[in-house]
């Protein structure tokens, strides 16, 4: 059993080329009730006028905001949880005139996937995700999606439809506590299908020490 957070497992020594603010934001220990709160705004959230088409699919599945729109309020928890090693994430936009909107997820690392971790959904539909320490960035990249179901993990072709999806955050040089990401999602054909990015402020970690 292992207590490093799950992106230092990761990334193994590449975990010590990440920005000071970044890894602190992610310094949170697995079988623990560690908790970060980070706030911001998104400067947009958008997506293509086809990608309606995507949205029954995606409210079924937890997995794809709904909205749209610029200087958009937001909150990420992140916890840990005693009984296990992963990485919960409760994304909260906050929408004008809108009830707040979660996007919930898991991450999960297996050893034996190296520097690959995995973020799920409902279902069992996940994201095989690469990690990487790139100029004192976190940055994920998309390795395709899969079924979760009785222990088997099903390559689904998803990217076909939803294109392939890049995720970085990076630390911000003007201020110790604050940080900006990015995440895309293109698809090789129709160009940007999702896209949204701003900045965030890290709050304290809580938890039981």
């Amino acid at each position: 059993m292992t207590m490093q957070p799950v992106f230092q497992q990761a990334l193994g020594p590449a975990w010590d080329r990440l920005g000071d603010v970044v890894r602190r934001h992610y310094t949170m220990r697995p079988f623990s009730n560690d908790h970060v709160c980070v706030r911001g705004t998104m400067d947009e959230v958008w997506h293509a006028p086809w990608a309606a088409l995507l949205m029954p699919f995606g409210r079924l599945f937890g997995a794809l905001v709904p909205h749209q729109g610029k200087e958009v309020p937001m909150e990420v928890h992140y916890r840990c949880r005693p009984e296990n090693a992963t990485l919960y994430w409760d994304r909260v936009f906050r929408f004008p005139g809108r009830p707040p909107f979660h996007f919930r997820s898991h991450m999960e690392h297996d050893a034996a996937h190296g520097s690959e971790v995995t973020e799920y959904v409902r279902f069992g539909i996940g994201m095989r995700l690469a990690v990487s320490a790139e100029e004192g960035a976190l940055v994920f990249r998309d390795l395709g999606y899969v079924w979760r179901i009785a222990g088997l993990r099903i390559p689904l072709p998803l990217g076909l439809f939803m294109g392939t999806a890049y995720v970085g955050e990076r630390p911000d040089p003007a201020d110790a506590d604050r940080f900006t990401m990015k995440m895309l999602l293109r698809h090789r054909w129709f160009g940007d299908v999702f896209r949204y990015g701003g900045r965030f402020h890290l709050g304290p970690r809580t938890g039981s020490q």
